[in-house]
């Protein structure tokens, strides 16, 4: 059985170990939720004081050409372009995660109207995570299209030509089974459909490869392991041969002044910018993206050691590790693990169930211990377990599951004080 002083050994030696230097890490907790909110880099309380009293304070408006400010959204978005598998100027940082992807489903839609008006129908797994549904199907309503929510066994197979899009999460957030994306995308584009990746749980995370699998969109958001902060700017990402041949027959639904190919010349009729800068609305969000800039370099600091793929081979260790040390000594008490084993197919993090106590009790009774992982509601429920290999140790992953057998073994998750709702579990 692996001991804590294994762990503290596999620490001592892990390469990446440094890294984990670059945040503000609470003394005394174990953040394992890093696939919900990243922690915090140790740069980003400076770097956002600074652009509220010298960028903001100091220079007021003229900052927006000074500072850079109008630039953000692309200078960031290159940045992400990096951990995705995109290249410059693919990518750009803004709004949010649903909005994005209201924008490329939108001219999903337009564009399977153009190629074959019979396609009206968007497939997507049961399971994907709910915000995405929703907006696909407030677009299907509004659009005429159907949403068809299928297993993920069945997901191939619900491929036909009726279909206009896959809309697919790259890593599931309940489970945390990665899609392959390649084979995935390969075969809508077999049945004439077209590929739109969440990438929420995979930028940051798992190693990502857009323009190499040949997805057509992709969204995701800065907060989770981008470590951009609470409500960060998300991004979006569109294969470069949809501006090739598109022309101005097709154009994302949003068309906001920022998107327009000369916002400053004021005029009534709209001129989508060249290029993936079509995707902006709205005026940038200054504060989230300096925010959001931090949380990336901590991400490209691990370039020079191999970078994502490092990052992932030391998570893939991490959860082996977690699994293990929930199988040894967490056994007979109801524990279940849904995270697949293989590694080609789980993302970042462990998600357990419990046959024995309710989930959302054992949650909150770790986190009361200090030990944060979170609990998201379904049939069955799930404890799940982020495992961000930039700042978690094997260490603290075996005190984590020394946490969660004790609280099991005593029943403390019985108190009544763990059973109370909040209001984000």
């Amino acid at each position: 059985m692996t001991s804590l002083l294994d762990c503290q050994a596999l620490d001592a030696h892990d390469p990446l170990r440094h890294l984990r230097d670059q945040f503000t890490l609470p003394e005394g907790v174990i953040y394992l939720d890093g696939n919900s909110l990243g922690a915090m880099p140790k740069a980003s309380a400076a770097r956002i004081a600074r652009v509220v009293s010298e960028e903001w304070g100091k220079g007021l408006i003229r900052s927006w050409n000074t500072a850079g400010w109008m630039d953000q959204p692309q200078l960031v978005g290159d940045k992400i372009a990096r951990l995705i598998g995109a290249g410059p100027g693919e990518v750009v940082a803004t709004d949010s995660t649903s909005i994005n992807l209201f924008k490329v489903l939108g001219v999903a839609m337009q564009m399977a109207g153009l190629r074959s008006p019979a396609r009206k129908v968007i497939v997507s797994e049961r399971s994907n995570f709910p915000t995405d549904l929703y907006m696909a199907q407030g677009l299907c309503r509004t659009q005429g299209f159907t949403l068809k929510l299928v297993e993920r066994a069945d997901i191939k197979t619900a491929l036909n030509a009726d279909v206009a899009a896959l809309l697919l999460t790259h890593v599931n957030y309940r489970t945390g089974a990665l899609f392959d994306m390649a084979v995935l995308t390969q075969a809508a584009h077999q049945a004439g459909a077209l590929a739109i990746w969440d990438l929420a749980h995979s930028a940051g995370a798992v190693p990502v490869e857009l323009n190499r699998s040949g997805a057509d969109f992709a969204v995701g958001c800065g907060y989770k392991f981008l470590n951009g902060g609470p409500g960060a700017p998300a991004f979006v990402w569109v294969h470069p041969r949809h501006f090739e041949h598109a022309g101005n027959a097709v154009q994302q639904p949003l068309q906001g002044w920022l998107g327009h190919a000369a916002p400053f010349s004021f005029s009534p009729d709209y001129a989508p910018a060249a290029g993936i800068r079509q995707y902006l609305c709205g005026t940038p969000s200054v504060l989230g993206l300096a925010a959001l800039d931090c949380g990336l370099e901590t991400l490209l600091a691990a370039e020079p050691l191999g970078a994502m793929a490092a990052l992932y081979a030391k998570s893939l260790r991490l959860s082996d590790l977690f699994i293990a040390l929930v199988e040894q000594t967490c056994a007979g008490f109801g524990l279940n693990v849904v995270t697949p084993r293989a590694h080609a197919q789980r993302g970042s993090q462990v998600s357990l169930t419990c046959d024995a106590a309710p989930a959302y009790a054992i949650i909150q009774a770790l986190i009361a211990r200090g030990v944060i992982g979170d609990f998201r509601a379904g049939d069955p429920d799930i404890l799940r377990f982020g495992l961000t290999p930039i700042y978690t140790g094997f260490a603290e992953v075996w005190q984590a599951v020394e946490h969660l057998r004790q609280v099991l073994h005593t029943q403390e998750w019985e108190n009544p004080q763990f059973s109370q709702k909040l209001a984000v579990t």
